[in-house]
């Protein structure tokens, strides 16, 4: 049983969710630490673009501010997510790790085990998904309209979605696993030609994506899911993990890096 380092950082800003992320990567890569599994929230609300998402045209940064939440650019691909309720979850490993296998589809089933065993502890019955057609034929902004490979469906529905990159050796998949969702609030953060266009995209939605309160009969917090998902990734990876605590100077670089980077129009609005 391999031993990595677990991060329960709360709820935190956008800029110092991914200054965060970024953050343990380096660390990881400069021999610092070892592999970690964080857990996060976001306060105020998100909503992250994809590393090489357009912004323009695409999303109403007018109704992002109208809402009170604010826009993030992830170091990731893929397409926007909306990071309310929900547990957000981020692992940090080398390429070089020996379970980690070269192709970017294949890491992320070994990681999405985790995932899997997560919804396992809530006694939901999920799969991993294998899409029989091309993604991203859809031309839609929003995440969850579509799954990716080994992504987590339930009854043929989204119930979490990943993004992954490769830095300096160093792997980071993070992604959102969704509590509750509004999806009207979730819609009115992209531009549709119409609103009738719109208003059928959300219409659609609900057979697309699903989150964990829509599919139990007895709500969960929070808490419960993230104590859910620990559970799962210890047993999915194998894992034993060990709470880490940010020093003083190591919140101070993570800081200097939301503000300089994360929190800048200069990144976020950069596509």
């Amino acid at each position: 049983m391999e031993r990595w380092y677990f991060v329960d950082s709360g709820h935190l800003t956008p800029a110092l969710n991914m200054a965060l992320d970024e953050a343990l990567m380096n660390w990881h890569s400069e021999g610092k630490i070892p592999p970690v599994l964080r857990f996060y929230g976001w306060q105020p609300a998100g909503l992250s673009v994809g590393y090489f998402q357009k912004v323009k045209g695409k999303i109403d940064l007018e109704a992002v501010n109208h809402y009170g939440y604010q826009l993030v650019r992830r170091q990731t691909g893929g397409r926007a997510v909306l990071h309310d309720d929900e547990l957000t979850y981020s692992v940090i490993i080398s390429e070089s790790h020996p379970d980690m296998p070269p192709s970017v589809k294949e890491a992320y089933l070994v990681l999405s085990k985790g995932l899997l065993e997560g919804f396992k502890e809530l006694k939901i019955p999920a799969d991993f998904a294998i899409p029989e057609e091309k993604l991203g034929t859809s031309g839609s902004a929003v995440c969850f309209e579509e799954p990716s490979w080994y992504e987590l469906i339930v009854d043929g529905k989204k119930a979490a979605g990943s993004a992954q990159t490769r830095k300096k050796g160093v792997i980071l998949q993070h992604g959102s696993i969704p509590i509750n969702v509004d999806e009207d609030k979730l819609f009115d953060m992209f531009i549709y030609k119409n609103e009738k266009i719109k208003q059928r995209a959300r219409e659609a939605f609900g057979d697309k994506a699903v989150s964990i309160n829509h599919i139990l009969d007895t709500p969960v917090s929070f808490n419960d899911t993230k104590a859910a998902f620990k559970k799962g990734f210890e047993k999915g990876l194998d894992l034993e993990l060990e709470p880490f605590q940010l020093t003083e100077e190591q919140w101070s670089k993570v800081e200097d890096l939301a503000k300089n980077k994360y929190a800048t129009d200069e990144w976020n609005l950069s596509r």
